[in-house]
Formats: structure tokens, sequence, C-alpha cells
């Protein structure tokens, strides 16, 4: 298996899953419910390791998925069908993207939202995040059973 391809299909997976540890850990879950104690966790109940390892991989991710982006343009991908729950991953992203700009956004001194806003886009941020998980599953599942199928193994 070449580089290239280890690091298109590792990358992205393992970042999304480092933003998720770091994005719940800025909540004081793991703290409260003693993950932190665990050796080698303890990093997980500073809030500002968390949140600035959060924002850093948060750009990896960007910078990744701007490159699959122009590639996928420029290389005419878009003509190609894509799974449903590959279309459903890149909406969830997408949203990501954007409510996770509105958080960067609002911690920069002069711009401010109303609690019912910043409520709204914490809580949606946090539901795409489970929705990406999901779909991950789901993606997983759908693949397993139509690769079976179209191999006449069922």
């Amino acid at each position: 298996m070449s580089m290239k391809k280890i690091v298109s299909t590792a990358l992205p997976g393992i970042t999304i899953a480092l933003l998720a540890v770091t994005g719940f850990a800025q909540m004081p879950i793991f703290k409260r419910y003693y993950i932190a104690d665990i050796p080698g966790f303890g990093w997980l109940a500073k809030f500002y390791v968390t949140h600035y390892l959060h924002y850093l991989l948060a750009v990896v991710l960007l910078a990744f998925l701007g490159y699959r982006s122009m590639s996928w343009f420029l290389e005419r991908r878009w003509c190609e069908r894509s799974a449903c729950t590959t279309k459903i991953k890149r909406l969830i992203l997408a949203g990501l993207v954007v409510t996770g700009m509105m958080l960067v956004i609002r911690n920069f001194p002069g711009y401010h939202f109303s609690p019912g806003v910043l409520v709204a886009v914490d809580l949606t941020h946090l539901g795409l995040t489970v929705l990406l998980m999901v779909n991950g599953v789901a993606g997983v599942c759908v693949s397993r059973i139509s690769r079976d199928k179209n191999n006449g193994i069922i």
C-alpha cells in the first residue's frame, strides 16, 4: 500500500477521532468520571491543552478537506455517483465546519452572540458530531451488506 493511500485513509480518521476526544474533553466529563485519573490520560482534564489541541486538529482537518475538495472538483469526480452515507457525511462535515467557525468567532474580542444563538450553535456542533459517529457506523454496515449482496455470499 502506498504512503499516499495510507495518509488519505488514516489521516482523516485519526484526526476526526482525536477531534471528538478533545471536543468531549472540553466538557469536564473525563475528570468527572475519573477517566483523567487513569495514567496517561491526565491531559484530558486540562481545558487549555484540549482546547488548543482541538484547534490544531481542526486546522489539520480543514487542510485535508480543502485538499480533498479541490481534487474532487479538479478531477471531475463530482460527476460520479457516491453512496448515500458519503453524501450525508459530506453534509455533516460541512455543518461541523460552519458551526466550528462560529464557535471560533465567538472567542474573538468584539464579537458577541446572544445566549440563545450560542446554545443553538453548541448543541448543533455536538449533535453533528454524534451524527457523524452514527453515519460512520452506518457506512460500515451498509458497505458490508452491499458487498456481501454483490458477491452473492448472503
